[in-house]
């Protein structure tokens, strides 16, 4: 196994980490030793998997987890879980991979109970910091639970999502849980831009707040009518019902 720390210490202390060329490196080094590796990949939504998946598919086996109890509706929640593995499905007959999809249990008081007294917090700020954590450690135990050789975040795709804290806390939590971290910034080599391309060519639901309740009111949503689009949309799925039980045990591959 190979730790994409030993890139970073090779570097000058004063110069800043570009997180994409670390990733380049531990990818260079999977194909010197012929090592495809097993990697869990947190993911926040199907938007933020597209090109996550287009880019890492070819060098690994992937599994998307998808374990977000920020959001809020749950509703919402089971929207968004619907629509990532539609999207993994739907990658998978089109590239011919074989990408698993793991739902994790919906546990929205464990978010609140994380990130009290920052309520009041702009979205960005020290709230958001506690739920990458939050979210990245529960997909480093599940990783290492089911015996992958690294766990991820898709998160980094996103411009509103601070890269440096995200990296920060996945290599954290690797000396935490000891298991390795896949270091990333997929937004780099226009992964957003590709990623906008994508949720066009394939039809995916782009939701208009990151999810937490907090943000949502900060930013004017209309959460009874996310709540209702989201029932409609939820119960027209062939899905719906074996989903909505499974989010209460979580932890199954689909």
């Amino acid at each position: 196994m190979i730790d994409s720390k030993q890139f970073i210490n090779t570097r000058h202390k004063n110069q800043k980490i570009n997180y994409d060329n670390i990733l380049k490196k531990l990818i260079e080094e999977w194909g010197k030793i012929n090592f495809r590796p097993k990697i869990l990949i947190h993911s926040c939504c199907a938007p933020c998997s597209t090109y996550v998946l287009e880019y890492l598919s070819e060098f690994s086996d992937i599994t998307i987890f998808f374990s977000n109890s920020n959001i809020h509706p749950k509703e919402e929640y089971i929207k968004r879980m619907l629509v990532q593995k539609d999207f993994v499905e739907e990658f998978n007959k089109r590239n011919r991979t074989k990408i698993t999809f793991l739902a994790d249990e919906y546990a929205p008081s464990k978010f609140i109970k994380a990130v009290k007294g920052h309520e009041e917090d702009r979205e960005g700020g020290e709230r958001c910091h506690i739920c990458y954590e939050m979210r990245l450690d529960t997909s480093a135990l599940k990783a290492l639970e089911l015996g992958y050789d690294y766990f991820a975040s898709a998160l980094t795709i996103s411009p509103k999502k601070n890269a440096q804290v995200i990296n920060e806390t996945g290599y954290i939590l690797q000396e935490k849980v000891s298991i390795y971290y896949l270091p990333s910034d997929f937004k780099k080599n226009n992964g957003y831009k590709r990623s906008v391309e994508m949720c066009n060519d394939y039809n995916i639901y782009r939701q208009c707040y990151c999810g937490c309740v907090f943000a949502a009111t900060d930013q004017g949503i209309n959460l009874k009518e996310i709540n209702q689009n989201a029932k409609e949309f939820n119960r027209s799925h062939e899905d719906y019902e074996r989903f909505k039980s499974l989010i209460k045990v979580g932890g199954k591959l689909i």
